[in-house]
């Protein structure tokens, strides 16, 4: 996609620029200053040249006192304008990209775990924080300022071949170099640049799942040979910010070497017109100014234009996000009914990569109130079986319903509020114990947490936490065992009352001891709602009205542990022989 910003794709301008919208008094009085800066800036060097020639020359000294003063006023004046000229571009470009990154995390919010699957999380990082601030640039640093740039020097060079045409042709001979220098400034830099972002990107992902991952990486000892990666990708990085750097370290020293030449061609050209009187000292005084103004935007304009075209590129990049059409469809309408909790899954036919199915044809109800339990061996489709009726994902066939109702035909908003799932990996945010179990809705108060928290079996041991409810959790709950960590997500799944509620392994993590507390929680959470609980360990499940076992991805037996049971060639009774004979021995 990058490919296509190498020139300025003018489909993806108009699309950057359409976000300044909302703030488009700003955007136009923006304009309006870059408009009024050119003429006011090229006032003050005509002004030092009429000071020279009608007051110093001619000893006017109230005259030079008067000029003087309104000197003062247009710098003043220009400080002024240049000031708001920068406050109200910044204010634009913060503003824009505010609103842009609410967009683009309210929109990874609602996508498919599919994108997730596919995306590693350092990528979606970098276009959430660093491609959205450079954006910023497009607004603060870019256009407007171009245009500014550009509006001063028409102006400067208009006023110079008003003032003198053949000292402006003797200094405006190095201008075509100076042109061809900045062209290839700006193609050598456009190029170095996104290879830096590409590198960015790299390095943010590389970070994110080693420092996530740095258990790992430590229990099997591969710190020396993930050093060696990162070494790698830092110095690719190191290599193109070098590259970038030299460019500029050729360029400006080109553009000072051209800029002097300039200025000695005029001051050779100028003395000799002061002594012929082609021009006046006061020319001679001022066209050194007018040059500086000249070659300064020219000289910028080509970091301008690389920064526009790296704001593009970012843009580009984050557009990718917002078009990912990876949403799931929320186009239910049912958000004020009270769920019961009849769940059926209808010849439910679902696959990850097309082609390869991994739930086929499978069909279970399970009525209001009762517990159904999914047993069967790694990768049968159990937690992809929760995953569908969550609408994590979208089935590829079948149907699933709620009391009878296609769950899509209710709002996701409303299916999810009513349908809770206490996950085998547990995770916690940054912030105390109260933030984790309510998730920050400000409805649920903190008595009610504190009565389910008495209820569930985990009051006791929160309260012997340095500060109870209010006790700092670290990243992922790191400060937390494993077992404190299930006891607080099945607080949170209780405060939000949920119709249904799913169990993903939820005590495969718990030494024996720990279990026990567990099941009293889970067998309070089960009471009076549908439940789905899906475990390894049988003896989990024993307060289960049915099982259901999963072979490869279909219906394998479905019936009451008793009935199961009773099948000696059965897949449930070889699993339940094995597993106590296991604990027998």
């Amino acid at each position: 996609m990058e490919q296509q910003v190498n020139q300025i794709d003018f489909a993806l301008f108009r699309r950057v620029l359409a976000l300044a919208k909302p703030y488009r008094a700003l955007f136009v009085a923006s304009g309006a200053l870059a408009i009024l800066m050119a003429p006011v800036s090229v006032i003050r060097p005509f002004l030092i040249q009429l000071t020279v020639d009608r007051h110093i020359i001619t000893y006017d000294f109230d005259g030079l006192v008067r000029m003087l003063l309104i000197l003062f006023g247009v710098v003043l004046l220009s400080g002024l304008m240049r000031y708001g000229f920068i406050y109200m571009t910044s204010l634009l470009g913060q503003s824009v990209i505010k609103d842009l990154r609410i967009r683009v995390f309210e929109h990874i919010t609602k996508l498919k775990l599919t994108y997730f699957d596919r995306t590693p999380i350092g990528k979606s990082t970098t276009r959430t924080i660093s491609d959205i601030e450079t954006i910023n640039s497009v607004f603060s640093q870019g256009v407007i300022t171009i245009v500014a740039d550009v509006l001063t020097v028409l102006v400067v060079i208009s006023v110079m071949l008003y003032t003198s045409v053949k000292l402006t042709v003797i200094c405006l001979l190095t201008l075509p170099l100076l042109l061809v220098a900045t062209y290839i400034f700006k193609e050598k830099v456009k190029a170095a640049f996104q290879i830096v972002r590409t590198r960015v990107s790299d390095m943010n992902a590389f970070l994110q799942e080693r420092i996530s991952g740095m258990r790992i990486v430590q229990i099997f000892n591969a710190e020396e040979q993930e050093f060696e990666k990162f070494d790698e990708i830092n110095s690719s990085y190191l290599k193109a910010n070098l590259d970038t750097n030299f460019y500029y370290a050729v360029f400006f020293p080109v553009v000072e070497f051209l800029s002097a030449s300039a200025l000695a061609l005029m001051i050779w050209w100028g003395a000799r017109g002061i002594l012929t009187g082609e021009i006046t000292p006061g020319v001679l005084v001022a066209f050194p100014m007018y040059l500086n103004m000249l070659f300064r935007p020219v000289r910028m304009l080509a970091d301008k234009f690389n920064t526009l075209q790296m704001g593009l590129i970012a843009a580009q990049r984050v557009f990718n996000i917002l078009d990912t059409d990876l949403k799931i469809q929320d186009k239910g309408s049912i958000n004020d009914v009270q769920l019961k909790g009849d769940v059926a899954f209808e010849n439910v036919v679902f696959e990850y990569v097309k082609g390869e199915p991994v739930l086929k044809d499978v069909s279970v109800k399970i009525k209001q109130g009762n517990t159904l339990a999914v047993v069967g061996s790694t990768g049968s489709g159990k937690t992809t079986l929760i995953n569908v009726l969550n609408r994590f994902y979208e089935i590829n066939g079948g149907r699933i319903t709620v009391d009878g109702r296609d769950v899509r035909d209710y709002s996701l908003d409303f299916l999810r509020k009513n349908m809770v799932a206490v996950l085998q990996d547990v995770f916690l945010f940054s912030g105390s114990v109260y933030e984790n179990i309510v998730l920050r809705d400000r409805t649920i108060s903190k008595e009610r947490v504190i009565e389910a928290a008495k209820t569930i079996g985990a009051h006791e041991f929160i309260m012997k936490l340095p500060g109870g409810y209010e006790y700092q959790v670290r990243e992922r709950g790191a400060t937390l065992s494993m077992g404190q960590r299930q006891l607080i997500s099945f607080v949170r799944a209780l405060v939000f009352n949920p119709a249904i509620l799913i169990l993903d392994e939820a005590t495969s993590s718990i030494d024996p001891e720990t279990e026990a507390v567990i099941q009293h929680a889970i067998e309070t959470l089960i009471t009076k709602r549908t439940s789905i609980i899906i475990a390894h360990r049988l003896s989990t499940i024993r307060h289960a009205d049915h099982i259901l076992v999963m072979h490869k991805g279909e219906v394998a037996e479905y019936g009451t542990p008793s009935e199961l049971l009773e099948n000696e060639d059965g897949h449930y009774r070889q699993l339940h022989d094995m597993q106590f004979a296991q604990l027998e021995v």
